[in-house]
């Protein structure tokens, strides 16, 4: 096991690191020492900067429209009252559990523009047909929409675990204290959930900055770069076959660049988090 984390896990983030200041190929050995330039650069391409701003707009969707709608529907679902939960429950987490390729083309499908059932649909109600993924306009906020939909379910899972956490003596004394349902959410569940709440906005952070495979088989990071985001932008500098020279050395240089980024917002976030949370208590 320790031989497999340090193969798998340790030493290519120790390598991307080492490569980041060479200027390499992937074919050879090390030889083109360029320091910092590769950094430089990264931080001087307004392609990175277009493909940063997209996946913070993936994270922007994940925290303030997947996290909250999860948030109600975990409260929903952990009602003792409804009947059938877990049936509900296993119909929103399977998109999870199913393949993300097979997800993305299967969308891509449906919303073709000449043949797609969505567009059929609004043919058939006098509306015009929409290029969701062909137009740059659209297809941002289209994949985006599909992201949201496949990983709804695991959001959804973080709360309801969070929501186990708070004890339900809590909610029977205030309930014979004469709270109703509203006042027990709000005074009661909300406040014992805070801090739990922390971890899962910066897991589903973390998993929506990280955005790829659904991106690149959707739309490769295009129309005209529109939908690009720092996985894709890095794939294509490293793999993309119509780059006769693959450029190891600078896209290793924009992960170091996109991983620190990705450190300073998260230690940001947690920790405006925890100051509120002080100030609330104080």
């Amino acid at each position: 096991m320790a031989l497999l984390f340090g193969g798998f896990t340790v030493w290519p983030i120790v390598a991307s690191y080492v490569y980041a200041f060479f200027d390499w190929d992937g074919i050879g050995p090390l030889t083109d020492w360029v320091g910092l330039g590769n950094f430089q650069e990264v931080l001087q391409d307004p392609a990175f900067w277009n493909a940063f701003w997209h996946s913070l707009a993936f994270s922007a969707a994940a925290l303030f429209i997947e996290a909250p709608l999860a948030l109600l529907l975990a409260i929903l679902l952990d009602s003792a009252f409804l009947r059938g939960r877990n049936v509900y429950r296993l119909a929103f987490f399977l998109p999870v559990v199913a393949t993300t390729a097979v997800v993305g083309i299967v969308i891509a499908v449906l919303l073709d523009p000449a043949s797609g059932v969505v567009n059929q649909l609004l043919t058939s109600l006098g509306l015009p047909r929409i290029n969701f993924l062909g137009s740059p306009s659209s297809a941002l906020p289209t994949v985006i929409a599909a992201d949201i939909w496949k990983g709804f379910g695991i959001t959804l899972i973080y709360w309801l675990a969070a929501l186990q956490t708070v004890p339900p003596e809590l909610g029977e004394a205030a309930r014979l204290d004469g709270a109703n349902g509203r006042q027990q959410l709000f005074y009661v569940k909300l406040p014992v959930l805070a801090p739990m709440a922390i971890v899962v906005l910066l897991l589903v952070f973390q998993r929506s900055l990280n955005t790829f495979d659904i991106v690149q088989v959707m739309t490769e990071g295009g129309p005209v770069f529109s939908t690009d985001v720092v996985p894709t932008y890095i794939y294509r500098i490293a793999f993309n076959p119509e780059i006769t020279a693959s450029r190891y050395g600078f896209a290793s240089a924009a992960g170091v660049v996109f991983g620190l980024l990705t450190l300073i917002i998260a230690a940001g976030q947690a920790l405006t988090v925890r100051l509120r949370r002080k100030r609330e208590l104080s």
